[in-house]
């Protein structure tokens, strides 16, 4: 293409992001953190890069990720936590560090109320796997299975109070049922065990489990949302089993407490035009996420009842972080 052709389009593709920062309410005056409360390669770590990556753009600024990790997501929190609140730093906050970690462990604050949600931008469905050689092909033979052989059969998870662990947790205590749970650390280190068979089970995320389960590896008996994914069209939902149960591992933006109106509105403003462009989406799907496109109230809303399926296993359970 000429170059006399080529800068007519591309000056015509930069005007929907100059007007978005011409209109909005806050303009960032120096490069945002956006803070991945866990290790690099993780899911948190991927959306918060495929996040800061298409938000540069839309808010004028460079985003630049920094993990800063321990205490199941706590020390990242904590950091936005005592952060200005001036929309300069911001935490991509989970499903671990709002609603598990919360309720399992003893925090020197609170995200409920040191927070400030923003926009949730996705969720990652878990699916609940099996070793090969187990006689269960179904989810109902899984469950007769553990009830001819109770706190016989054990799972794995990425350790206690994990999100594979909680989990694995809820659908056995909705279910009715009882496993051995064994943690590790990630559910890397989890699936050979599966694989050869020392586990007998396992819920792991779609993002890391899915190549198992395609290369034939692991079978797959159900996954953790209230419908059947695209990507496992003849794997069912857990729900059409187990009533009531559904876990979404959700990524949002969060900031510190007491964060203005106006950058709520001018950072939940661009996620929004991410979550609609269908390249952003896509890449979101490469992944194994389903975009989750809310109002800041709904997110928040969002949060607290996820908190609250929580807690209350925590008070059925008495599970508690080591």
């Amino acid at each position: 293409m000429h170059r006399r052709t080529l800068l007519p389009l591309l000056a015509a593709s930069a005007l929907p992001t100059a007007a978005l920062r011409a209109n909005s309410p806050w303009t960032p005056d120096r490069p945002i953190r956006l803070i991945a409360p866990f290790a690099a390669g993780g899911a948190a770590d991927i959306i918060a890069r495929i996040v800061a990556e298409e938000l540069s753009p839309l808010l004028g600024q460079l985003v630049v990720v920094e993990n800063r990790t321990g205490a199941g997501g706590a020390v990242g929190t904590e950091f936005v936590v005592r952060a200005r609140p001036d929309g300069h730093t911001l935490l991509m906050a989970s499903q671990a560090t709002h609603g598990i970690v919360p309720v399992i462990a003893r925090l020197a604050f609170d995200p409920a109320t040191d927070t400030t949600p923003i926009a949730n931008v996705a969720g990652v469905p878990a699916v609940l796997v099996v070793n090969n050689e187990l006689p269960a092909r179904s989810f109902p033979e899984f469950a007769s299975l553990l009830r001819a052989r109770p706190g016989q059969l054990s799972y794995g998870s990425a350790g206690i109070g994990s999100s594979t662990h909680m989990t694995m947790a809820l659908l056995l205590h909705k279910a009715g049922l009882d496993a051995v749970h064994v943690p590790y650390r990630g559910t890397a280190l989890a699936m050979p065990d599966l694989i050869a068979g020392r586990l007998a089970a396992m819920t792991d995320t779609i993002t890391s489990g899915l190549p198992f389960i395609r290369d034939g590896r692991v079978r797959a008996l159900g996954v953790s949302t209230a419908r059947r994914l695209a990507v496992l069209p003849d794997v069912p939902a857990l729900a059409e089993f187990v009533p009531g149960y559904e876990v979404l591992n959700w990524y949002g933006l969060s900031g510190p407490a007491g964060l203005p109106a106006p950058v709520v509105a001018t950072i939940h403003a661009a996620v929004q035009t991410l979550l609609a462009r269908p390249a952003f989406r896509e890449r979101l799907a490469a992944q194994g996420m389903e975009p989750l496109a809310m109002s800041s109230a709904d997110y928040a809303a969002y949060i607290a009842r996820d908190r609250a399926q929580w807690a209350e296993l925590v008070r059925a359970t008495g599970i508690r972080a080591e």
